[in-house]
C-alpha cells in the first residue's frame, strides 16, 4: 500500500467557472429577451449603443462564449481531475484562465455596443481581443496537457477525449479565422476577401458550433450523465465511434450555410454530403447518452437533475437531426435567411447547452458544498419553465420561418410577386415575434429560479475548497499486445492529440486550399472596382452599425428573388469586400442591389426615421448617423492595408483618400438639397458615407440600355 498517494482536488476553480456561467448566463438571456422585444416594439432602440444591431452580437457572444464558455471549463476542470486523479497542473493557470476569460467577456460586453467589431458571425471581436482569446487557449492548453501528463490514470476515459479534440480544434479554427491585417487599435481588416472570406468564415462559424458548443458538452455528458445515474456509459465502442467519425466529419460541413450563393457548387456539394452524414455519429452519442439511463428511467421522474440532462441530450439529438436536413438543397431553399434558422440554433443552445449546464450545475452544488440542494420543487420549477420556455420560443419562430419563405416565393396567376412589397412579409410574423419573446421570459424567469436555489444551497452548506483524495502512482503503460486496438490510444494522449489534429485539418486544407489557391475559383468581373474612400468609410460604418444581423447581400438564383431584388450574386462582385457581408438572415430585405434604387433623400430620411418611408416598419431609427461626425481621418491607414491585401487602388492613392472622400460627400449633399433636404454641413456628417455605400452596392455590373452605353 506504499504505492498510495494522498492529493487534493481543486473545487474553488470549479466553483469560479459555474459561478460565472450562471451570472453571465443571465445577462446574456437578459440582452435576449431585449432584443426579441425591439422585433416587436422599435422605440426600445435607444441608439446609437442598445439598438438591435449592436445588441445582437452582445447577446450571442453573452450566451456562447460567457454562459456556455465558462460552463464548459467549469465541467472540464472538475471532471479532468477526476477522471485523471490528479489536481490541476498549476493552480496558478487556473486561476489566469479564469481571471483572463473574465476579462474578454468585459471587453466584448464593451466594444460590441460600442460598435466596434468585426461582423463575422462568432467572431465579431477586434484583433487585440482575438491575441487575448489565443494566449488564454494557450493557457488553458498548457494547464490541460500538463495535468493529462501528470496523471495518475493510465486510460483515458472518452470524455477527455473529446476535451482534446476541443482543445486543437478551437486553436486552429481561432488562428485561421484571425488571419487579419491591423489598420487601427479596433478595425483590421482580413487576410480573405469575398468567396474565399465567405468559406473560411463558416468553415469557422459552423465549426465553432460543433467544437465549442458540441464536443465539450459531449465530454461532460459521458461523465456526468453517468455519474448522476450511477450507471455505465452504455456503449464504450459506441463511443469510439461516435468520436472519431464525429470529429472527422463536422469540419466538412460547414459550406452548408452557402448554399445557392456565389460559392463555387463542388464546395457547397461537400458541405452537404458531409452535413448529412453527420447524422450517424451524432445520433450514436445521443442513443449512447439515453440508453446510459436504462433501468434508472424511475429516477429521472424524480430527480431535477437527470431531467435537465434527458430533455438536453434529446435537444441535441433533435438539433443535430435538423441541422443536416437544412443542409439539403431543396429544404435549405425554404429555410435559409429565415427565422428557421433562429428556431433551430435555439433548440441547441437553449436546450442542449443550456439543460446540461444547469443538470451539471445542479448536480455539482451540492456536493462542493457537502449538503442537499435547498429546494427540489424550485429546481423541478425551473425544469418545467425552461422546458415551456423552449417551445413557445421555438415552434412560433418554425411557424414563422415558414411563413416568411411562402411568402417570399408566392406568385400570383398572372406571374407576378403576391408579395412585393417585403415589409409585408415582416408584419405578417410580428405576433410569432411576440410568442418568442414570452418563451425567451419564461426561460429566463427559470434561470433566475436556479440561480436563488443554488445560492441558497450554499448558504445552507460548507463549501469544500480542497477535497481529499487518494490513488496509486501511474503504473507503466501496458504493452499493446493482446489488448483492444483502442486501448493503446487512449493511454497515450500526445498520439490522440496527434490524430485528432490529422482528422479535423483534411477538411478545412480540402475546402480551404484551392480556394485561395486556384485563381479561376473566383472569376473576375471587369467592371467591378474597389470602393472609393467615402464608399469604404460608409462601410465600415455600416458594419459598426451591425446592419448585417437583419440584411443580407447575396442575391440566390431563383424566380423569386431576381423578381424581388434583380440579378442574381456573382462570386466576382464580391472580390474586393474584406469582411464579405452576406448575412444570415433577413429580417429586412437584401441590400446587394440597393444602389440606385432609392433617391439620396430617401436613404436620408429612411435612416433618420424608418416609417417615414416604409410604414410599419421595425427597423430602428438612426438620428446619430445625421449628427455625428464623419472621422476620415483612417482613411489612409485603410487604403494602405487594402493595398497590402490586394486590392489594386493606385499608387499614393492613400494620400488623396480624404480629399476625394470629402468631394465625394459634397456630391451626396447636393443631390439631397436638389432633393429638398438642405441640413447644414451634412457633407461632414455619417450619413453621407453611409449613402454613398448604399448607392453603390450592386451597380458594378447594372447593364445600362443601349443608349446609354
Amino acid at each position: 500500500m506504499s504505492n498510495i498517494q494522498q492529493f487534493q482536488y481543486d473545487n474553488r476553480i470549479t466553483r469560479a467557472f459555474g459561478t460565472a456561467s450562471f451570472i453571465w448566463g443571465v445577462v446574456g438571456m437578459l440582452v435576449g429577451i431585449i432584443i426579441a422585444l425591439q422585433l416587436i416594439f422599435p422605440s426600445l432602440n435607444f441608439g446609437p449603443w442598445l439598438t438591435f444591431g449592436r445588441l445582437r452580437p452582445l447577446h450571442t457572444n453573452a450566451v456562447i462564449f460567457a454562459f456556455v464558455g465558462n460552463g464548459i471549463f467549469m465541467g472540464v476542470y472538475y471532471s479532468l481531475q477526476r477522471l485523471l486523479k490528479a489536481r490541476m497542473w498549476s493552480d496558478k493557470l487556473s486561476w489566469i484562465h479564469f481571471w483572463s476569460w473574465q476579462v474578454i467577456i468585459l471587453c466584448a460586453a464593451y466594444t460590441l455596443p460600442m460598435g466596434i467589431t468585426t461582423s463575422s458571425e462568432y467572431a465579431e471581436l477586434i484583433w487585440p481581443i482575438d491575441l487575448l482569446i489565443t494566449l488564454v487557449w494557450v493557457v488553458f492548453g498548457i494547464n490541460l496537457f500538463g495535468t493529462i501528463l501528470t496523471r495518475r490514470e493510465s486510460h483515458l476515459y472518452v470524455a477527455i477525449w473529446f476535451y482534446i479534440a476541443t482543445w486543437v480544434t478551437v486553436a486552429v479554427l481561432h488562428i485561421v479565422r484571425s488571419f487579419e491585417l491591423p489598420v487601427t487599435l479596433t478595425q483590421s481588416y482580413p487576410l480573405f476577401s469575398g468567396v474565399q472570406d465567405a468559406l473560411v468564415q463558416w468553415w469557422y462559424g459552423h465549426n465553432a458550433v460543433a467544437f465549442f458548443l458540441t464536443t465539450p458538452y459531449l465530454g461532460m455528458m459521458y461523465y456526468f450523465m453517468p455519474k448522476a445515474a450511477n450507471r455505465p456509459v452504455y456503449s464504450y465502442k459506441l463511443s469510439i465511434v461516435h468520436f472519431w467519425a464525429l470529429i472527422f466529419i463536422y469540419i466538412w460541413a460547414g459550406p452548408h450555410h452557402l448554399l445557392y450563393s456565389s460559392m463555387p457548387d463542388w464546395v457547397q456539394s461537400l458541405g452537404t454530403v458531409f452535413s448529412i452524414m453527420l447524422i450517424a455519429p451524432s445520433w450514436g452519442g445521443m442513443l449512447n447518452g439515453l440508453l446510459t439511463l436504462r433501468g434508472a428511467w424511475d429516477r429521472v421522474r424524480q430527480d431535477p437533475v437527470l431531467k435537465f440532462m434527458v430533455v438536453a441530450v434529446t435537444a441535441y439529438g433533435m438539433a443535430t437531426f435538423e441541422g443536416p436536413m437544412l443542409s439539403i438543397k431543396s429544404v435549405n431553399a425554404i429555410s435559409h435567411f429565415t427565422d428557421w434558422t433562429i428556431a433551430h440554433v435555439h433548440v441547441g443552445a437553449l436546450g442542449w447547452n443550456g439543460f446540461l449546464t444547469f443538470g451539471a450545475l445542479y448536480w455539482l452544488w451540492p456536493r462542493m458544498y457537502r449538503t442537499q440542494l435547498y429546494s427540489v420543487k424550485l429546481a423541478n420549477m425551473h425544469f418545467w419553465l425552461g422546458t415551456l420556455g423552449i417551445l413557445v420560443y421555438a415552434i412560433p419562430l418554425y411557424w414563422a420561418g415558414w411563413t416568411q419563405a411562402l411568402m417570399w416565393k408566392e406568385f400570383t396567376p398572372e406571374g407576378t410577386l403576391a408579395w412585393g412589397n417585403f415589409l409585408d412579409t415582416v408584419t405578417q410574423i410580428i405576433p410569432m415575434y411576440a410568442m418568442r419573446a414570452i418563451g425567451g421570459t419564461l426561460f429566463f424567469v427559470g434561470v433566475i429560479l436556479g440561480v436563488y436555489n443554488l445560492f441558497k444551497t450554499a448558504a445552507q452548506g460548507s463549501f469544500l475548497a480542497n477535497e481529499d483524495a487518494e490513488a496509486p502512482a501511474r503504473e507503466r503503460q501496458p504493452s499493446a499486445a493482446g489488448q483492444y486496438w483502442h486501448r493503446w490510444i487512449e493511454s497515450r494522449p500526445i498520439q490522440m492529440l496527434l490524430f485528432s489534429t490529422i482528422l479535423i485539418a483534411i477538411g478545412g486544407i480540402v475546402q480551404i486550399i484551392p480556394m485561395v489557391f486556384i485563381e479561376n475559383q473566383v472569376p473576375k468581373i471587369s467592371t467591378v472596382k474597389p470602393y472609393t474612400p467615402l464608399e469604404l468609410a460608409g462601410r465600415d460604418i455600416y458594419i459598426s452599425e451591425g446592419c448585417v444581423g437583419c440584411h443580407s447581400q447575396m442575391i440566390r438564383p431563383f424566380r423569386s428573388e431576381t423578381e424581388r431584388y434583380g440579378e442574381y450574386s456573382k462570386s466576382g462582385e464580391y472580390i474586393y469586400d474584406r469582411p464579405f457581408l452576406w448575412g444570415s438572415k433577413r429580417t429586412g430585405p437584401d441590400l446587394m442591389r440597393e444602389g440606385g434604387k432609392y433617391p439620396d433623400s430617401w436613404h436620408y430620411n429612411h435612416m433618420m426615421d424608418p416609417t417615414t418611408m416604409s410604414p410599419g416598419s421595425i427597423m430602428p431609427a438612426y438620428p446619430h448617423l445625421l449628427e455625428e461626425p464623419l472621422d476620415l481621418s483612417t482613411l489612409p491607414a485603410k487604403i494602405t492595408a487594402l493595398r497590402t491585401l490586394g486590392t489594386p487602388y493606385p499608387r499614393d492613392f492613400e494620400k488623396y483618400a480624404v480629399s476625394n472622400a470629402e468631394e465625394q460627400a459634397k456630391k451626396v449633399a447636393a443631390n439631397l438639397a436638389s432633393q429638398g433636404i438642405k441640413d447644414q454641413g451634412i457633407e461632414s456628417k455619417k450619413i453621407a458615407a453611409v449613402i454613398a455605400y448604399l448607392q453603390r452596392l450592386g451597380t458594378d455590373i447594372k447593364v445600362q440600355p443601349a443608349e446609354e452605353k
